[in-house]
């Protein structure tokens, strides 16, 4: 589900600077308040929908049942019990880093200087999608471990779950379900891997917005609407502006939208592979010899 891997982000509050610099006379006059401004901007990425939040992988640890999730988490795409890992050592990198790498075929005699021969020779993890990938965890030690089993799980379905998750229906000895911010499991201990969609905060807690030229005109026109609306309400003779800024808000929602609902590249290749298949499917299969 990751429809953002071009898309960038910035602050709330560079997000005001760049509103009051178009109302500086009302800002000097401290007719501008950010704090009545921010469940505004909350409300226009609520309404953009999913795909301009930011996919996110962790590897948590489950001990006693349970395994709390992150602080930024807002809906599941998908996860699984890792087992049977590899560990490497030589990286220098900071941080722990998680890899959702794409699979792709190498042959064995391929060498790299920078990496282990092992590590070309990925262990394939067939995701929930169908997808196969392998898993890579890069620590701040300079070790790396590469995950050979991706064990499936049954998730009872919430409202932390999206919806084509197929870890709703996936058949699985391993049960878990999402409640209170925590995983609970049928299983005592284990690494669990998770795939999810993270809500807007940067690693300080402050709320991100994208920052695209296609988007940024709705939120600022959403914040210029309401700083004209409370003005008017506070008895400011701002009828006319307000009017003028609602009326260019409609278009620039449309806009705002129109671009977050486009397909990328990736889903687009995915949708052409999926009606190939069907129709590979409806005039092929039939002829084929059993």
């Amino acid at each position: 589900m990751d429809h953002n891997y071009t898309l960038k982000y910035k602050t709330f509050n560079q997000l005001l600077d760049d509103v009051t610099i178009d109302l500086n006379t009302y800002a000097l006059e401290n007719m501008i308040e950010p704090q009545t401004l921010i469940k505004v901007a909350k409300r226009v990425t609520y309404d953009l929908g999913l795909r301009i939040n930011q996919t996110k992988q962790i590897i948590i640890d489950v001990d006693h049942s349970k395994a709390k999730l992150p602080d930024d988490f807002f809906s599941m795409n998908h996860a699984g019990m890792l087992a049977e890992f590899t560990e490497y050592t030589g990286y220098d990198i900071g941080g722990t880093n998680i890899q959702e790498l794409p699979y792709s075929e190498v042959p064995a005699t391929t060498t790299n200087c920078e990496t282990p021969e092992e590590i070309v020779r990925p262990r394939v993890i067939t995701n929930c999608k169908g997808e196969n990938y392998e898993i890579v965890q890069i620590m701040n030690t300079g070790q790396s471990r590469v995950y050979e089993r991706l064990i499936p799980i049954r998730f009872t379905k919430s409202q932390f779950i999206e919806n084509s998750c197929t870890n709703l229906s996936v058949q699985a000895t391993n049960n878990a379900y999402i409640k209170d911010g925590f995983i609970f499991t049928n299983f005592e201990s284990g690494k669990l891997y998770l795939n999810y969609q993270g809500n807007l905060e940067d690693d300080e807690g402050n709320l991100l917005v994208p920052d695209h030229e296609y988007i940024n005109e709705y939120y600022e026109y959403a914040l210029k609407q309401r700083i004209f609306e409370n003005m008017y309400l506070n008895g400011e003779d701002v009828a006319q502006k307000l009017q003028f800024i609602e009326q260019r808000l409609r278009p620039a929602r449309n806009n705002a939208l129109s671009f977050v609902n486009t397909p990328n590249f990736k889903e687009i290749e995915q949708l052409w592979a999926a009606n190939r298949k069907a129709q590979y499917s409806k005039y092929y299969d039939m002829f084929k010899s059993h």
